[in-house]
Parts: C-alpha cells; structure tokens; sequence
C-alpha cells in the first residue's frame, strides 16, 4: 500500500478482468455494514474504486477512500467520474498511504479489500494502528486475511478471462511462488487477435502470510480486538467504545 509505482502494468487489465467478480464479493461482503454505518467509511487500498462504488452506492456517509498508488488512483478517479455529483460530493481521495495520512476519529467502519496479505509485517502493523487511530470508538474493521501460512510448492495457475473488446481478446495468467518467506504472484496479461499475441506485460506481486493468532495479537497491541465477521472468508475487529 506504501508503494506509489505500483499496479502500473495491472492498472490497465484489472477493472476487464476482475470488476465484475469484485463487485459481486464485494457487495455480499461489506454492504451490510456500509448500510449501517452511521459517520463515514474508511476504504483502505481502493484500487480502482469497486469496492469504494458499493461502501457510496449503499450507504448514505462520506467516504475516504485511500490509494497511494497513482495508476490505481487515475482509474478511481475515472470511476467517480461516472457517479452522480451526490455520490461524488461524498467521497475524500486520500492519496498518501494511510499510516502517513494522520486520520484521526473519522469513520466507524473501515474496509481493507485485497490489502492486508500485499503488506510487509512492519507496514501491516503500522496499518493496524493508522486504522484504529482512524476509527471513532466502537468502530469497526473488516478485512480478507493473508493465508495462515505458504504453500510447499507453487499452486496451480489460475485463468482471468478472456474477455473481449471488438477483434482483441484480453486474459491474464496468475502464478504463485513461494520464494525466500513470500509468495511471490506473478500476473501475465495477454492481448490477442486472430490468434496472434500482440501484447504480453507481467507484473509481480509478493504476498506474506501470518496465522490468524499473530493477526489478533498485532490487532490487539494496536487497539484492536477480533469480533465475529459477517462473511467466512472476512476477519473483523472492532476499537472499544470509549
């Protein structure tokens, strides 16, 4: 999240291949909540604003959506571009990383999509207090967690798309690695026409896991205490009320 070059070969495949799944999960995962926030939500690593579009579309609170990284940031704001000015009235972009940003008390929900397994341990954590600084008391924080541990050997490779636009075909092939402590995710993007390959671009993610004890120990040193989450795959804490 503190990596403002990064995404910059993804930015421009990601909302073809991945939005609409996205958003689907999204909207299972978060839009109770977002319905019943009451202040302001915190959406931690936006990306390119699916999530951000679903915390706006269902709920009625200002929302700060935090994105240091510029490509991912130039399609969020493409994105807000297209919501009505009500929506767009609600929204604060943010584009420091949040443990630099100094919020202090302004959500009672917070949302961390597809962030928190990206994190080194030293960022994860200052992330955990910028979070519980950044919630009221009672507020609370969902999150997908990083894997328990790495796999032995490299997983299967995994399909995006293909999807089309007019002759071209646009997919991507998804890697995982574990290498030296980290799973490193390589993302190969191909467009094709007629067969051909006309482009190939790849770029490389690293993934840390931690067991869900060290997450609640790290989320209790930062103010934190694990609650029950309202979907399986989510974890969720919560700032003790005042």
């Amino acid at each position: 999240m503190g990596d403002t070059d990064g995404y910059a070969v993804s930015a421009e495949f990601y909302d073809l291949l991945q939005a609409e799944s996205d958003r689907r999960l999204a909207e299972r995962r978060f839009a109770g909540a977002a319905d019943r926030a009451r202040h302001a939500i915190l959406d931690v690593g936006a990306g390119t604003g699916i999530v951000t579009e679903v915390l706006l579309r269902t709920s009625g609170v200002p929302v700060h959506a935090v994105e240091p990284a510029s490509a991912m940031r130039a399609a969020l704001l493409s994105r807000l571009a297209h919501l009505g000015a009500d929506q767009r009235a609600r929204i604060t972009v943010h584009p420091e990383p949040l443990e630099t940003a100094g919020l202090t008390e302004i959500a009672d929900l917070a949302v961390a999509s597809n962030v928190i397994a990206s994190l080194d341990p030293a960022t994860r954590r200052a992330t955990w207090k910028a979070i519980a600084a950044a919630l009221t008391p009672g507020g609370l924080l969902l999150f997908d967690p990083p894997p328990d541990r790495l796999p032995d050997e490299p997983e299967p490779a995994i399909r995006l798309g293909p999807v089309r636009v007019g002759p071209d075909i646009y997919s991507a092939e998804v890697t995982r690695l574990p290498h030296r402590g980290v799973l490193r995710t390589t993302f190969v993007y191909r467009v094709e026409r007629q067969g051909e390959v006309l482009r190939e671009e790849r770029e490389t993610f690293q993934v840390w896991s931690a067991p869900a004890e060290r997450i609640a120990d790290e989320l209790d040193a930062a103010g934190l205490h694990l609650v029950r989450a309202p979907d399986a795959g989510l974890m969720a804490a919560r700032r003790p009320a005042a």
